[in-house]
């Protein structure tokens, strides 16, 4: 991992190879790389359009800005296909596999040649009765499959060969059947014909999603009327309320009806301005930004109206310098140092690699393992999309609708997380001015600590101790017990 500054630095070296569109979402980074340049791009020329768009998605005749009218959203057949997708085994899985897993593609444009790719696990035990759970991460721009399932909250993690793996028995398919979505098309082994397709937006990204459900739940009808939720991280703070809003506007008005239940969102960019406040602040608290450069961001940043002068700019940039080199993701943990070889009998659920990704990258690309996965042959990249169009400064007014609407809303953190911090998110819970119905108060996974809660008339907040950005990657017994509580809709437990 490398510092803000340091990997702006680095970025800027791949610009050669990467479409110049705004926003510009380099070809081969992570998700640190492409947050961090969509915070920053608010200052361009060219920004990101930043208009709000709940009452366009519940406007029935709206097009999303995609040019599909939800209403009429393309299903197409889907008979075989289930079966067609069964993953026999994985390359180098462990052995005792007692769950079954499905890999493939779900045309959601039929004209431009548009397709997502998804990776579904059911449940070991009890599949038939247990929810359904669709996770996504963020970027923009950045693969769900090869930072949820493979990193996180999948049931299996890749082994510092980059060839082999090992079981994840704080898998979240234990309480849950779980869908891991590659969304927008030009995500990891998504894909379209159409190259315009690889400059997009929260929009398109949402319209997308909605079309890929129909059509899975016509694959798999067996989940049509089962409890839905949509779980995701980072930058999906955008795309999870604007899907789970999507979803409850068109029920009304299409065949099938999505029996989403809740959203719960992790370290999630949900503000701009509180988020922006929130980090630097997050800085100075943790010893990671001078007294000099925090007192200059908050006496020159207007963190109320988003007005920011070239001075807020300037102790900005003075803070990120003033970072390091660390990893963001977890301020405490080490970074990735490749050149130190890892013995595979430290790989381990418990122990969590910083040079992960590296490792899922090779496995990803091995041609054996896109076989297995119904993956048409390609290279494979955490994070690659050309352009991001359309971003709302804040998702705050979703979150809202989605209150009234009474879905059950959960936002949790990893408390030494630097990207998106929790106090990045108490302070954008806090400007909803929501009454407290239960105080905050400690939760415990297995007689530790697991962290803290406070419960909201709408909202529950949920700290994760010791958990870094990507939360079940660093506290993974903890997630589940989290994540658990969350399913079930009671607070994590008080002891």
């Amino acid at each position: 991992m490398r510092s803000p500054s340091s990997m702006f630095r680095y970025s800027s070296l791949l610009l050669p190879f990467c479409l110049l569109g705004f926003l510009v979402l380099y070809c081969y980074a992570n998700q640190v790389d492409n947050l961090y340049k969509l915070i920053k791009s608010r200052r361009s020329e060219n920004p990101p359009q930043p208009e709000a768009w709940p009452a366009a998605v519940l406007d029935d005749d709206d097009d999303a800005g995609s040019g599909n009218n939800f209403s009429a959203a393309y299903v197409g057949s889907q008979a075989g296909l289930e079966k067609a997708d069964k993953v026999h085994a994985l390359p180098g899985e462990p052995e005792g596999v007692d769950f079954d897993q499905y890999a493939g593609y779900v045309t959601v444009d039929p004209k431009a040649g548009r397709a997502l790719f998804y990776y579904f696990v059911e449940s070991p035990q009890n599949s038939s009765t247990k929810p359904l759970v669709l996770w996504l991460n963020g970027g923009p721009g950045c693969s769900s499959f090869g930072y949820g399932a493979m990193q996180e909250l999948g049931p299996f993690r890749v082994n510092s060969d980059g060839r082999t793996l090992h079981r994840n028995n704080y898998a979240w398919n234990n309480v849950a059947n779980v869908i891991f979505l590659e969304s927008p098309a030009g995500v990891g082994f998504s894909y379209s014909k159409n190259s315009s397709d690889y400059i997009t937006g929260d929009k398109r990204t949402a319209d997308d999603s909605y079309t890929f459900l129909l059509n899975w739940l016509e694959r798999y009808p067996q989940y049509k009327t089962r409890d839905f939720f949509i779980t995701g991280e980072s930058y999906a703070g955008h795309y999870v309320p604007q899907l789970a809003q999507t979803i409850l506007s068109k029920n009304n008005i299409t065949k099938t009806i999505i029996n989403l239940k809740g959203i719960a969102i992790g370290n999630a960019w949900i503000d701009d301005n509180m988020g922006t406040k929130g980090m630097y602040d997050y800085f100075w608290a943790h010893a990671l930004n001078s007294d000099e450069t925090n007192a200059g961001i908050n006496k020159n940043c207007d963190f109320v109206t988003g007005n920011f002068s070239n001075a807020c700019y300037q102790y900005q940039s003075q803070g990120d310098e003033e970072l390091g080199q660390l990893d963001i993701y977890n301020i405490y943990g080490p970074v990735c140092n490749s050149s130190i070889k890892q013995s595979h009998a430290m790989d381990s659920v418990n122990n969590f690699d910083p040079c992960s990704e590296h490792y899922v990258t090779s496995y990803l690309n091995l041609p054996e393992v896109q076989e297995a996965l119904h993956a048409k042959g390609t290279q494979w990249a955490a994070c690659r999309i050309s352009g991001w169009t359309d971003s709302p400064t804040t998702i705050l007014p979703t979150i809202m609708q989605l209150i009234y609407g009474g879905v059950r809303i959960w936002v949790y953190s990893g408390d030494v997380d630097g990207r998106v911090p929790i106090t990045s998110s108490r302070y954008s819970i806090n400007t909803l001015k929501l009454p407290v119905d239960t105080a905050w108060r400690p939760w415990y996974s297995s007689n530790e600590l697991g962290g803290y809660v406070v419960e909201y008339k709408g909202v529950i907040l949920a700290t994760i101790r010791g958990a870094g950005h990507t939360v079940p990657s660093y506290q993974p017994e903890g997630a589940l017990t989290m994540i658990s509580s969350f399913l079930q809709g009671t607070l994590p437990p008080p002891s």
